[in-house]
């Protein structure tokens, strides 16, 4: 079958590694359910999976790809629930969590098998391509603000670096569930695009905010680490789940931290219950992922460059 996959390791050059050609098909195993993947979508995860982040040498070649929507055995329209080894259900009770592609072949190809618990009925009202972009960066917003932030409706939010897949996600769900949402972009054209999303209001990264906010939702890291926390009204909480900028801020403002009685939570995608709710909520309210492109999986490298360049808003999608 065809697939996009990591042949190699390349820290510094990512997309060195990443061929596109003939891989095996799955092979059929107890408590398995194999998948015709319609679409999948890509996630700053597999450029790090090129770098060599969570995916060894060993493992190599690596179909990359954690999000896919398809089509069971049954006929069964489905979303995948992409973290393995959650429950223990079709692997060993003792096997630590993992994702996709880092122990086990990835949504970039024509059929990906995974866990059968892992299988979740795709909702009639989402397409294949928008039910693809759920289970990894609008899941992982949908747990930032909710779980692990405990917005509510009418509280405020800061969501750093619009544009991401995630970022864009902690919008649109910020806005339909009642929040004040602020969203903060380098580019100017990003900025227009998150105030038409629902952002309250978007500035340029590092500047002031008209108030202080109840949770700030962080992915980007060091280069706004210090705006994010400084953002934060006494008792606030900042949620992080991707440092894209790098892990190490000059600054850690550890003073503001305690002194403020400031929360960080660190968060991870989330649970299959989650992404129930994720895809429920999503049908009955009619937000929708934000897709910046669609692309056949031939040509997988050019949604791989624009995602590694920056220069998307939203979700890339592969369709097969």
């Amino acid at each position: 079958m065809f697939a996009a996959y990591a042949a190699r390791i390349d820290r510094d050059q990512p997309l060195n590694g990443l061929e596109l050609g003939e891989r095996p098909a799955p092979e059929e195993r107890p408590g398995w359910t194999t998948v015709n993947v319609r679409a999948a979508s890509l996630n700053h995860h597999d450029l790090w999976s090129l770098r060599g982040v969570g995916l060894g040498e060993d493992k190599l070649p690596m179909i990359l790809g954690c999000d896919a929507a398809g089509v069971d055995a049954d006929g069964n329209e489905v979303v995948l629930h992409s973290v393995i080894g959650q429950s223990g259900h079709g692997v060993g009770p003792d096997e630590p969590r993992s994702i996709l592609t880092e122990r086990y072949q990835g949504t970039f190809a024509e059929q990906v098998s995974v866990p059968t618990w892992n299988v979740l009925p795709k909702p009639k009202e989402l397409s294949f391509a928008e039910a693809a972009c759920l289970p990894t960066a609008w899941l992982t917003a949908y747990r930032m603000l909710f779980t692990n932030a405990g917005v509510r409706p009418g509280d405020s939010v800061l969501v750093q670096g619009a544009g991401g897949g995630v970022a864009t996600a902690a919008i649109v769900l910020g806005k339909a569930a009642g929040l004040k949402v602020f969203a903060t972009s380098r580019d100017e054209a990003k900025r227009k695009r998150a105030l038409e999303l629902g952002a309250v209001e978007a500035v340029e990264s590092g500047a002031r905010l008209p108030q202080r906010v109840d949770a700030v939702i962080e992915t980007v890291g060091a280069a706004t680490w210090s705006h994010s926390v400084k953002s934060l009204r006494p008792g606030g909480t900042l949620v992080i789940s991707g440092a894209t900028s790098g892990d190490r801020p000059s600054h850690a403002e550890l003073t503001r931290i305690f002194f403020l009685e400031l929360k960080v939570v660190g968060s991870t995608m989330g649970s299959k219950d989650e992404l129930e709710d994720l895809l429920a909520f999503c049908a009955n309210t009619g937000i929708r992922p934000v897709i910046d492109e669609e692309l056949p999986l031939d040509r997988a490298r050019e949604g791989f460059e624009r995602m590694a360049d920056g220069g998307q808003f939203g979700k890339i999608v592969l369709t097969v």
